[in-house]
């Protein structure tokens, strides 16, 4: 008997991942003899996320496939397995940043303000949609934080600002700055935030903001802090996802040993952010 089958969470993960309808708790529960609470409780601290949260995801990323393959939106919501398609319209800014129509066309119409910098640790792209800020990237060139910025909207419209005529680019910016003890810390307020992820996402990028300056945690910690001991690969690549460069200090995440681990946006200006928090920590407490 394989350890899959032998374990009733990794079963009910596998009978999930391959179902087209997601199940019931109940009769999930049933199917790998456990009691239903009882799978919510260890499948949450394995995995990161309850059954239906993970269902949830995986019915998003078939949407999102089937629509960036150039489905008809309704041949892509139905494929999914939502049941309606007024649920997803209804839902659409949360899951998509915008109509599911929109998405499959890449993100046409949609407009993305974008400013850069050169840092101390390379160019610096900050970026907004109109509902807020959607990412923060470090690269070598411009070129090739535009290009990461693009993947996920290949079509949408990129339009560059002085951040200084933009007042959420500029704040973030000198979030940043402040943050690495290269400016003094604004009283503002941050801007609204416009990401699109995971419960599980969202409550790793939340407890990665808890980690104080010049301090680092293991994914083991993390996945810890967020009361899913047993998820510390899933706080990994939830980790990898982040697109928040230092606002969401990923950087700050290490392995159990100490070492660094990865970092989306390399090792060196990882090492390099953590050196430079020890060196400023003193100064920011």
């Amino acid at each position: 008997m394989s350890f899959s089958h032998a374990d009733p969470v990794a079963r009910a993960h596998e009978l999930l991942s391959s179902a087209e309808d997601a199940p019931s708790l109940q009769h999930l529960a049933e199917e790998v003899g456990l009691s239903a609470s009882h799978l919510q409780r260890r499948f949450r601290a394995r995995y990161g996320m309850s059954p239906a949260e993970f269902s949830a995801s995986r019915r998003l990323g078939r949407l999102k496939s089937a629509l960036r393959e150039g489905a008809s939106v309704t041949d892509a919501v139905y494929a999914a397995g939502f049941g309606s398609g007024s649920r997803v319209y209804e839902n659409s800014d949360r899951l998509l940043g915008m109509t599911p129509a929109d998405y499959r066309r890449g993100g046409q119409g949609a407009t993305l303000r974008y400013t850069t910098l050169t840092t101390p640790l390379g160019e610096l792209l900050v970026a907004a949609t109109e509902r807020g800020v959607c990412a923060i990237l470090l690269g070598q060139e411009e070129a090739g934080l535009l290009a990461e910025l693009a993947e996920e909207f290949p079509a949408a419209r990129h339009e560059r600002v002085d951040a200084g005529r933009d007042e959420w680019l500029a704040r973030v910016i000198a979030e940043v700055h402040a943050g690495l003890g290269w400016g003094e810390r604004s009283e503002a307020p941050l801007p609204p935030f416009d990401l699109r992820a995971t419960a599980f996402q969202w409550r790793v990028w939340q407890a990665l903001t808890r980690i104080p300056a010049g301090e680092t945690r293991s994914y083991s910690e993390i996945a810890d802090a967020i009361g899913a001991p047993r998820a510390a690969r899933a706080v990994a690549r939830a980790c990898a996802t982040n697109r928040l460069a230092v606002l969401v200090p990923c950087h700050r995440v290490v392995r159990e040993d100490g070492s660094l681990g990865g970092y989306r946006w390399g090792l060196a200006r990882k090492r390099r952010l953590l050196a430079r928090e020890t060196e400023v920590a003193p100064r920011a407490s």
